[in-house]
């Protein structure tokens, strides 16, 4: 913990429990590799078949199954699970950028 935090906690700001995030509030924060995401398939469309952006998109919804049941295995709610995995495969899939 750093010193800022000490001091939030300290001050009250933080909420006392678990606050509730909107699905929209986890795409604005994703926002950036979604459009990264995103150019790249459509470039890989144009440039070679749709075929290979079919592919890529295949690739993103079998990363998302496998996040989203690892979480629902670790008894995580199905709301938590659908977030966390749509983050984590959005954060994991710009660790190479």
């Amino acid at each position: 913990m750093t010193r800022n935090h000490i001091e939030v906690w300290r001050g009250r700001v933080l909420p006392s429990g678990a606050e509730r995030i909107r699905f929209g509030t986890v795409l604005r924060g994703s926002l950036l590799p979604i459009l990264v995401w995103g150019g790249i398939a459509c470039l890989a469309s144009f440039v070679y078949d749709p075929l290979v952006a079919a592919a890529l998109g295949g690739l993103f919804a079998l990363s998302f199954i496998v996040g989203f049941a690892l979480r629902r295995r670790a008894k995580h709610s199905v709301r938590c699970s659908v977030y966390g995995a749509l983050g984590g495969v959005l954060d994991k899939s710009m660790a190479g950028f």
